[in-house]
């Protein structure tokens, strides 16, 4: 076992937890900018600033950080829309907003919207100080979190759901969920094209499924799988007798899929004698067992799959143009999980809960360095790749949240950051004001007018706070809220 695996077995992280974090402040005023940037560099920690909500997002984007420590008025973005655009890049990473202008309005805004906390100007450095160190300690998405919960339901939220098990709320898998909807209900032949582990079964699935021979079963054959006299029997059946080994007759796929769905995966591994009986199939509606003359009606919906171009193919003679055109109807081409990175926090939660039940583990989220690396790196091997990575950091987790050590070593190595002029500064100190605003303060005052708003009705108020009736319950009994 390497150093690095026996670091990940212990819930070690990759950088060390005595290090100082690095940090993003986004602050337009450039003497508060500069003397943040001081102070923040006096307590270990390294340091960028930006000097606007559209450069954050910019630079969360480019680079990792531990936490950003925003402002909420300025010129251009202000801090509450960088606090969505960030968090909709990276879940995991902690928001801590800054205000000259306490409004409670804006602070409860901001925490629905999952701001880690928030602070009123003049600042109380040592209220920074503690705010810092707390929201590190927490840091991480958890599957509990209301932001993640919030995105997951808008991700959930079409009149579909998941369309099958599929989950996504980027433009591309928005568009091939719309595409499954509308085509699903009818009964056009449907090509599902995209890289090896992109989830195409688990489109063909979604369409089975929301079709109406989701009653009768869909039956899969990976043409990849057998050798073309066996994929023949497999596909059409066979007659007892018709070859060495065939003791008694047997009914092929076509029939085992009678009134449901036909899947063909890999179809573009099929051998081309046989791709002829299949394109007289699909265009008769009927098929002969090998070994005999008689033919058998079916009704089935064929859908097929292939990471290869098979337009390509076709035009090369390497696979029959006619049937391409016959199975490419409709066709649905799925996206790399690299084009849609957006879904990689959602994607990596709903395997981690999934991971965390199977194998008894109390790991409930990630760390913000593990969930900028899972977003940065470029994932050959797709969701199905994204999977068994998050997988194998589940098993090694000591703790409740996965960190850099546990997942792979290509997967860690994406979260490396460039070099740059974050290093800590000199020696400095200084005080400012009065205390921030407590965030017991500000979830109190959020419950409170969350229930003057719904009148009342605790149900609704815990549903719109992200929170379970139990959950509201505790937090009434804490805060003394009658």
């Amino acid at each position: 076992m390497t150093q690095r695996d026996t670091a990940a077995k212990k819930g070690g992280t990759a950088h060390g937890a005595s290090k100082g974090a690095r940090i993003l402040v986004v602050e337009d005023d450039a003497a508060h900018r500069a003397m943040l940037k001081t102070i923040l560099g006096s307590w270990g920690h390294a340091v960028l600033t930006v000097e606007d909500g559209d450069e954050a997002v910019a630079m969360v984007r480019d680079q990792a950080f531990d936490v950003v420590l925003s402002d909420v008025r300025m010129a251009r973005v202000d801090g509450i829309h960088a606090l969505e655009e960030i968090l909709n890049y990276n879940p995991a990473l902690p928001v801590v907003l800054m205000t000259a202008y306490s409004s409670v309005d804006t602070a409860v805004k901001a925490l629905r919207l999952g701001a880690a906390d928030y602070l009123v100007k003049p600042l109380d450095f040592d209220a920074l100080k503690e705010t810092l160190k707390r929201v590190m300690a927490q840091a991480g998405v958890g599957i509990g979190d209301s932001g993640l919960r919030r995105r997951l339901g808008e991700a959930l939220s079409s009149e579909d759901g998941e369309a099958g098990g599929m989950l996504g709320r980027s433009p591309a898998m928005c568009s091939v969920l719309d595409t499954i909807r509308t085509v699903a209900p009818t009964e056009a032949t449907v090509l599902i094209t995209g890289e090896s582990g992109t989830g195409k079964e688990l489109a063909a699935r979604a369409l089975h499924g929301q079709s109406g021979r989701a009653r009768k079963s869909m039956v899969t054959v990976n043409c990849a799988a057998l050798a073309e006299s066996l994929l023949e029997s497999e596909l059409f059946g066979h007659e007892k007798g018709a070859f060495t080994g065939a003791d008694k007759r047997r009914d092929g796929r076509f029939v085992q899929a009678d009134g449901g769905t036909l899947f063909l995966d890999e179809i573009g591994e099929m051998p081309l004698p046989l791709q002829a009986k299949l394109l007289r199939a699909l265009q008769q509606g009927e098929v002969q067992r090998v070994g005999s003359d008689v033919p058998v009606t079916v009704d089935v919906r064929v859908i097929a799959a292939t990471n290869r171009d098979l337009a390509r193919e076709s035009s090369e003679g390497r696979f029959r143009q006619d049937l391409f055109f016959r199975l490419n109807v409709i066709n649905i081409e799925m996206p790399p999980l690299r084009a849609r990175p957006e879904d990689i926090p959602l994607l990596a939660m709903r395997f981690l809960g999934r991971f965390a039940e199977k194998n008894r583990k109390a790991v409930r989220g990630f760390t913000p360095r593990a969930m900028d690396a899972l977003i940065r790196y470029p994932w050959p091997g797709n969701v199905r790749e994204l999977e068994n990575a998050v997988e194998r950091a589940v098993i090694l987790a000591a703790g409740e949240m996965i960190d850099l050590a546990q997942l792979p070593a290509a997967v860690e190595a994406s979260s490396v950051p460039p070099d740059d002029e974050t290093k800590p500064a000199e020696d400095k100190a200084g005080a400012l004001g009065l205390n921030g605003l407590t965030l017991d303060r500000v979830e109190r005052l959020a419950i409170e007018e969350t229930l003057r708003e719904t009148e009342g009705n605790k149900s609704a108020a815990a549903r719109r706070l992200g929170i379970t009736r139990a959950t509201l319950h505790s937090k009434l009994k804490k805060y003394d809220i009658e």
